[in-house]
């Protein structure tokens, strides 16, 4: 969706996390997980996307501290989104992973709701990403690398609200 940077980086990063993966038993500890995952994000991922995932996971894992209920995971989601704005400056609607990010946010919200059904909200989440990212196709670029380019020259979606959408689909694939 771009021109490759964004989908090296984020290749480079699931190779790192598979292979730590590989090397140790992840943290059963939903807070524990995500730190883990932050401080992997940070060291191998690279690029401005590496510096605003660890941002993000580490603001999750903060706020899953001691908790793993549905509601956590909504209230972890929109901690890792407000460290993102706060430290990157972005907004939803300036063409950015936070489109995709804050849209799946909308969505995890349901979880707050007595019996929620965690994988249909995850697949709701995933379709709402999906759709903030091709919708990122007709933005004008506020923030992020695209900023620097001619908005004539933008004719695919954000790729980092692309890889949002597929990152979280991966997830809903591998808990079903």
């Amino acid at each position: 969706a771009g021109d490759g940077d964004c989908g090296h980086t984020h290749a480079r990063a699931a190779q790192a996390i598979r292979e730590w993966m590989r090397a140790r038993p992840p943290p059963a500890a939903p807070a524990q997980l995500l730190s883990a995952l932050a401080d992997v994000v940070l060291e191998e991922m690279g690029g401005s996307s590496g510096v605003l995932y660890g941002l993000f996971l580490t603001a999750a894992a903060r706020s899953l501290r001691g908790r793993s209920d549905y509601p956590a995971w909504a209230d972890a989601m929109d901690a890792g989104i407000e460290a993102m704005q706060r430290y990157g400056g972005a907004a939803p609607g300036d063409r950015t992973m936070l489109d995709s990010l804050f849209a799946a946010a909308q969505a995890l919200r349901s979880l707050r709701s007595p019996g929620a059904n965690l994988l249909q909200v995850l697949a709701a989440a995933v379709q709402s990403a999906e759709a903030a990212a091709e919708a990122t196709r007709h933005m004008e670029a506020a923030a992020g690398r695209a900023s620097y380019v001619r908005s004539s020259r933008l004719e695919q979606p954000d790729p980092g609200a692309v890889a949002v959408a597929a990152v979280l689909g991966a997830v809903l694939e591998g808990l079903r």
